[in-house]
């Protein structure tokens, strides 16, 4: 046994720290699945939680959507669609065209009619290898996000193309053929000396076949397209990965791929990028666009391309500057401290408790209340030392670890966060947060309980490809730029994140869990998951631009984001402000990067009272929320709701001492400056009247100097928060 974890013996409780796991299930957690799909080559923990898990889950796969293609593997191959040019918006919902069994057509083997499984061979960051098999007859197939290819192997037989409706061939080379499908456009390469038969009915077969072969979604039937596929046909993606630093208060992030050139010398693919990618990239497009349910895809050739995105600053509490009224708050922090401890629960509702604890920390050391800081935090401790410790034969408070999935497993589990694997990175968030509060307050404390609490942390953002426990960035998908909540991602729209805020919550965690003890790669990988993610929040749930949702489409936001739609819906609820407020929860000073478009925030808000059953009237349902996320463009509006409501109804993660402090901190000081960044990531800018305050909290021991983009200069005190206005 190893004290750290790292090696998990056949023991009930391993010991890591102050704190323990389990390898044991405990009564009451649901069994993970007995089957994994996988092939034996196969090495490493095994991935969840990305567009592709069914894969691993199932005999086959449910439909996957590496955008701008969407595939599903059953017995007789990959069926391969292009859902872009389905796409409509008028239902209410932003949906794609359909994939089915037949697909445009079915990549199949020419001596295997059907075949026992699909499984997952390899995989790098946003590809994958299917492998179909049996005897000595394979296909291997080789896809993933942004790819208009499909690389193929095969073995022990041709390589077959089974349309679903009669193809129009509109270029026929030996090796090369340009076909119609449904209106859809595709480009076929066999091997140099092979030929595709068959050209007259619905079944293409390559005779002579050096065991490789590609098909390629074309943007248009243009000969010169089918050309340029034609040259990077046969470099088969072998590899992606992104890497990323921030210089200048900006994330610099390269993506890269990979190649290997089955013929000839040739690097590079052709490649489509994500608006969340083109929108802050300098790459070479070819001006020729994909149609996804994200918005256009634009294509671009070569080896990567690079991205780079303005850092969204962050503070571990607001300014005391946003507390007008200190007998006021005082009076919502004793309410808060004097309710009795609840008993402990599951993990997200535990977890949701311990994110309110440690923001009430954090505004008590605001206002020089000692004694109630110290009460809040030690309840933090409490439940977190409860959860963070298993013993012989316990079932909840504590954590498990199955040796098969390489999953950390809280129990009591909820929302499928044991058989399923769902949600991990939402309810671990709140915990690493709170975490971090404590450890800003007691490094000792940290050191002591880190083991466990770094466990957390690499169950949901592992950044070791070679992580004996977990798979790397378990939730997170790279290219598409935020992460999947469900674990197996079994349906038909492929998986789906629901609250895009409490992924950002998690990744708030990490930046302020890497500061505190002193983990410089932890912090820069949460400063790498929070700005990627909030740029694809900005896009594909709020479409701050207006440039992603199809025209016709009603809402200004999206409730849930699917691999095959955006769905104007939550898993609960049906209400207004349900849809818009599980991205929105919880509010945390992290919130800050809602407001970076207050015009957006004017619009949302607006539409959110058009359509509430009781409009304007916020002390009801989440309306607490609603006046909240407004406040990002209106705070005078915010001010006179809480001042003349100061008890007013609460989402059940919220409490009025945050609400008062959030409101008043934008009012006085101005909303979010997202023209502002720093080299220094904690940090806020605010401007009201033409007038900047400048935010800095300083976790270190000495007086640190923190510069901005705009010129300005400032001296953060040690182990405080310091504000600086322009004019001082």
């Amino acid at each position: 046994m190893i004290g750290l974890g790292l090696t998990v013996t056949q023991a009930e409780v391993i010991r890591t720290g102050n704190g323990s796991y389990s390898t044991q299930r405990p009564e009451g957690c649901e069994p993970l699945s007995g089957e994994i799909f996988v092939t034996d080559s196969f090495k490493g923990a095994v991935p969840t939680n990305q567009w592709w898990s069914s894969l691993v889950w199932e005999k086959y796969s449910q439909n996957m959507f590496p955008h701008p293609l969407a595939m599903v593997c059953h017995e007789s191959g990959l069926a391969v669609t292009y859902p872009g040019a389905g796409i409509d918006g008028r239902g209410g919902h932003i949906m794609g065209g359909g994939v089915s069994k037949t697909g445009d057509f079915v990549i199949g083997h020419g001596g295997m009619a059907e075949f026992p499984s699909a499984r997952l061979a390899k995989y790098s960051e946003w590809f994958i290898t299917s492998e179909f098999k049996k005897g000595v007859k394979s296909l291997s197939v080789t896809f993933g996000h942004g790819s208009p290819f499909v690389f193929g192997k095969i073995a022990g037989g041709d390589p077959v193309i089974s349309f679903s409706d009669q193809p129009l061939v509109w270029a026929a080379g030996k090796n090369v053929v340009g076909v119609t499908v449904r209106g859809n456009h595709y480009g076929l390469f066999g091997s140099q000396g092979s030929q595709w038969s068959g050209l007259e009915g619905k079944e293409f077969t390559n005779s002579d076949s050096k065991g490789y072969f590609s098909v390629a979604l074309l943007p248009d039937k243009e000969p010169a397209t089918l050309g340029r596929f034609s040259k990077s046909a046969h470099n088969h993606v072998v590899d992606t990965r992104v890497s990323s630093k921030s210089s200048g208060g900006r994330l610099e992030s390269l993506y890269e791929f990979t190649t290997e050139a089955l013929e000839g010398d040739g690097k590079g693919t052709l490649y489509a990028l994500y608006p969340h990618q083109w929108k802050y990239s300098k790459a070479k497009l070819t001006g020729q666009v994909y149609k996804s349910v994200r918005g256009a895809m634009k294509l671009a050739g070569g080896t990567g391309f690079s991205t780079s995105v303005p850092i969204q600053g962050l503070l571990p509490m607001l300014p005391a500057e946003g507390i007008p009224d200190r007998g006021r708050m005082i009076a919502y922090l004793k309410q808060e401290a004097g309710k009795k401890s609840p008993d402990f629960a599951d993990t997200y509702w535990d977890g949701k408790h311990l994110g309110k604890l440690a923001t009430l920390s954090g505004i008590a050391g605001m206002v020089g209340e000692m004694e109630l800081q110290k009460v809040f935090l030690g309840e933090i401790r409490k439940r977190l030392e409860n959860w963070l410790t298993a013993s012989k034969g316990e079932t909840s408070p504590m954590f498990y670890y199955d040796r098969k999935w390489g999953a950390l497993i809280g129990s009591k589990p909820s929302y499928g966060s044991d058989g399923q694997l769902n949600d991990h990175h939402f309810h671990y968030g709140y915990f690493i947060r709170a975490a971090a509060e404590v450890a800003r307050h007691d490094p000792e404390w940290a050191k002591k309980w880190a083991p466990m609490v770094n466990l957390l942390i690499r169950d949901i953002a592992s950044t070791d490809k070679k992580d004996p426990m977990f798979p790397c960035l378990r939730c997170f998908d790279l290219y598409a730029g935020h992460s999947w909540a469900s674990g197996h991602a079994k349906f038909g729209d492929g998986n789906n994140q629901e609250s895009s805020s409490e992924s950002m919550n998690a990744w708030y965690g990490l930046m302020l869990w890497g500061e505190v003890t002193g983990d410089k790669k932890l912090r820069d990988t949460g400063i790498f998951l929070y700005n990627t993610e909030r740029t694809a929040v900005e896009e594909y749930w709020f479409d701050v631009s207006e440039t992603n949702f199809p025209k016709e489409y009603p809402e200004v936001a999206v409730g849930m984001v699917w691999g095959g739609k955006g769905a104007f819906s939550t898993w609960f609820s049906a209400d207004i402000d349900c849809i818009h407020g599980i991205n929105w929860l919880p509010f945390t000073p992290a919130s800050i990067y809602m407001g970076r478009f207050p015009d957006y925030v004017k619009k949302n808000h607006a539409r959110i009272v058009e359509k509430r059953e009781k409009g304007s009237d916020y002390n009801n349902g989440w309306g607490d929320l609603v006046v909240m996320f407004n406040a990002l463009s209106d705070p005078g509006m915010a001010v006179r709701y809480i001042d003349g409501n100061p008890g007013c109804s609460l989402e059940g993660g919220n409490t009025h001492s945050f609400m008062y402090h959030w409101i008043h901190t934008l009012d006085r000081l101005g909303r979010n400056d997202a023209s502002v960044t720093s080299e220094y990531p904690f940090v806020n800018v605010f401007v009201k009247d033409g007038r900047k305050s400048y935010a800095a909290y300083n976790f270190g021991k000495s007086d640190l100097k923190v510069s901005f983009s705009d010129g300005f200069k400032m001296t953060a005190a040690p182990g405080k928060l310091t504000v600086k206005s322009s004019g001082n």
